[in-house]
């Protein structure tokens, strides 16, 4: 197999595998991984009964891609983030559910566990909400995604990279867990919060990790 091919195979897997884990449902998510000077994105109003290796679309960080095929309506917000950080090589966006419920407060996920540093810091950060699939989406994630490996659009969702398409799809699910566990530990009381110390000890951790 080529490549390109072996891409298309992770990809279509991976898709299915975000719908079994519950991180996206209907067409309510999106990923792609660079590929050459582009992204191999999947398409608008995908679904895991219907995607397939040949279903994702070769789209140029302008937009550009073959006739009569559509990416993404969000691979504005997927272009940006490849553009702005050189080492991402893959990129998962979901509406899954306490992402979501914490995307809806406009606050950051804060350091009330060390998990946190796996995204490279202390916190995850939140956005303004921008209108789905617009230049300032993938702008104002850019701009959240300042030396973390995932945010949460405001009233919006999640999106996650990483150096491979496995560490993006890993992101995501940590996050959904992650902020799982936060709503449930605000309901069980105050909440005690890692200190900057703390969190550096762990973000030194997990790079040093495996």
């Amino acid at each position: 197999m080529s490549i390109e091919a072996d891409k298309r195979a992770e990809l279509s897997h991976l898709y299915r595998e975000l719908d079994r884990a519950g991180l996206i449902f209907l067409a309510a998510g999106n990923i792609s991984v660079r590929h050459e000077d582009a992204m191999l994105i999947s398409p608008a109003g995908a679904s895991a009964e219907t995607i397939r290796p040949e279903s994702f679309v070769r789209t140029a960080f302008d937009g550009r891609c073959d006739a009569g095929l559509r990416p993404s309506s969000e691979w504005s917000m997927h272009a940006a983030i490849y553009r702005a950080f050189p080492r991402a090589e893959a990129v998962v966006h979901t509406h899954s559910d306490h992402c979501v419920a914490m995307a809806c407060t406009n606050q950051a996920l804060p350091p009330f566990h060390y998990m946190l540093a796996a995204f490279g810091g202390g916190d995850v950060r939140c956005t303004a909400y921008e209108t789905y699939g617009s230049v300032e989406l993938g702008q104002s994630a850019v701009a959240a995604l300042d030396g973390r490996t995932a945010c949460l659009p405001g009233n919006h969702g999640m999106i996650a990279h990483g150096t491979s398409l496995r560490k993006a799809f890993n992101a995501a699910y940590r996050l959904e867990i992650l902020c799982r566990q936060y709503i449930l530990a605000r309901q069980a009381g105050p909440i005690a919060l890692l200190n900057e110390g703390q969190i550096a000890i762990a973000v030194e951790h997990d790079r040093n990790y495996g």
